[in-house]
């Protein structure tokens, strides 16, 4: 997690994940890196290639604003990555970090969910555990292991690729959301802790950690083979809670008049008996 090149890290991460034909460069012979050459993000950036090795290597840290945005074309980082890099490069000064409290949800968010009998929804922390959940956000992912943890529920539940049909696609998801998180406090405890576990009893985890992608919870379909209702297809929405910076309130709506609605609506059923 705390690292003492952790610009440099992830330019390199990065640079090795874009291929020069995707920004118009000629592949040319065998490449002995995978991605592009520092040279040409370098080219591509408009900066000197001894600049560019020296902000990999961590002999450069603080590269200016119009370089960052220069870098981000370069390599071609959607939104969220772009601030990502400038929090890297320009990172906040060290504050005396006072005990964190445990992670709690408004009571009247609690209600509000409860009001929803056939919309599943939980709130996640920032490390991505279940802080809180309605009846049918519990029945959504109950009888798993790691049922309270979706993190943990990915890389270590025995039923995780059951569970997610598309499990690649929400493996990386969950990382670049874990790494959104710790890009915005990368000496959270529990962050660490959480990061520290995963990379020790997962290789994907260790293997996805190690592409350095950013992913912002927002929205996005996805599927569910659930053990008691079989498969789902339901589309999420994430809401930040300002009264609780890091939590969020994630919303589940299946589609109108479908399979996965009649679904629901059974799972809703089974909950509440």
């Amino acid at each position: 997690m705390v690292t003492e090149n952790a610009l440099g890290e992830f330019l390199r991460a990065r640079r090795e994940q874009v291929g020069p034909a995707e920004l118009g460069l000629p592949a040319g012979g065998s490449r002995r890196v995978a991605g592009l050459r520092r040279e040409e993000v370098a080219l591509l950036a408009g900066v000197s290639t001894d600049y560019y090795v020296r902000l990999e290597q961590g002999r450069e840290r603080n590269p200016s604003a119009q370089v960052v945005e220069a870098l981000a074309r370069g390599l071609a980082l959607d939104d969220d990555a772009v601030a990502h890099l400038h929090r890297l490069a320009q990172p906040a000064p060290a504050r005396r970090r006072r005990a964190r409290r445990p992670e709690r949800v408004s009571p009247n968010l609690v209600r509000l969910m409860a009001g929803w009998p056939g919309t599943p929804a939980v709130v996640l922390g920032r490390c991505l555990d279940v802080l809180a959940h309605n009846a049918l956000g519990e029945a959504l992912f109950a009888g798993h292991t790691h049922s309270g943890d979706l993190v943990r529920l990915v890389f270590l539940d025995p039923d995780a690729r059951e569970f997610y049909p598309d499990w690649e696609r929400v493996a990386v998801n969950t990382v670049g959301g874990l790494r959104a998180a710790a890009g915005l406090d990368p000496d959270d405890p529990q962050l660490i802790d959480t990061v520290g576990e995963l990379s020790v009893k997962s290789a994907d985890f260790r293997r996805l950690w190690a592409r350095h992608d950013i992913r912002q919870k927002t929205h996005e379909t996805k599927r569910f083979r659930h053990r008691l209702v079989g498969e789902l297809e339901l589309s999420y929405e994430a809401l930040t809670v300002n009264s609780a910076p890091g939590q969020q309130l994630i919303v589940y709506q299946a589609e109108p008049g479908s399979p996965s609605e009649a679904a629901l609506a059974l799972l809703g059923s089974l909950a509440a008996s």
